[in-house]
C-alpha cells in the first residue's frame, strides 16, 4: 500500500527561507465586517528584522484597513499545494513618498530586486510621489507552516 504523503510542521528558519525565496504572496488585513481581505502582493523579505515590506498606494482600502487596525498575515506558498509559510503580525504603514528620494520613496527603491532596477532612478522617484507610494511594514511576531513530507 502506498502510503500518503503527510503535512509536516516547518522550522523558523525553513519558514524565513522560504518567505526569502518567494517574490509574491496573499496578504491579509481584516476589514471593519470582521472578515478577511485578501489581495495578491509583491513583497521583500528583511529575514534578520523578520520584516515583510510592500509598496501600495495610499488609496488602497488595504491601507485604510490596517490604518484601522494592524492586525495581519501574509501568506506564500511553498513547492506543492500542501506546502506554504504564514507570518503573522503587526504592520505599520508609512507617510506617502513626497519628495523624490525622501526616506520612503528609497526605502520602495530599496524593495525592487536587483534585475529589476530602475534605469531611470530619478524618474523612478518622482513617479512614486506622482502614486503617492507608501511602504507596509509587516512585522511577524509569528511564523507558520508545513511542507509536504514524503516517504519514498
Amino acid at each position: 500500500m502506498t502510503q500518503r504523503p503527510v503535512p509536516r510542521p516547518l522550522s523558523e528558519e525553513a519558514l524565513s527561507s522560504l518567505f526569502g525565496r518567494q517574490q509574491f504572496g496573499t496578504l491579509a488585513t481584516v476589514k471593519r465586517s470582521g472578515h478577511p481581505h485578501l489581495t495578491t502582493m509583491a513583497y521583500s523579505w528583511d529575514a534578520e528584522a523578520r520584516i515583510a515590506r510592500f509598496s501600495t498606494t495610499a488609496d488602497r482600502v488595504k491601507v485604510r484597513h490596517l490604518q484601522r487596525n494592524p492586525r495581519a498575515a501574509l501568506h506564500v506558498p511553498g513547492g506543492d499545494v500542501w506546502s506554504f509559510a504564514v507570518a503573522e503580525g503587526e504592520a505599520v504603514v508609512s507617510e506617502s513618498t513626497t519628495v523624490p528620494g525622501d526616506a520612503v520613496g528609497r526605502e520602495l527603491l530599496g524593495m525592487v530586486p536587483e534585475a529589476g532596477k530602475p534605469d531611470d532612478e530619478a524618474a523612478f522617484l518622482e513617479e512614486l510621489v506622482a502614486e503617492r507610494r507608501v511602504v507596509i511594514r509587516l512585522k511577524a511576531d509569528r511564523l507558520y507552516g508545513t511542507v509536504l513530507d514524503v516517504d519514498e
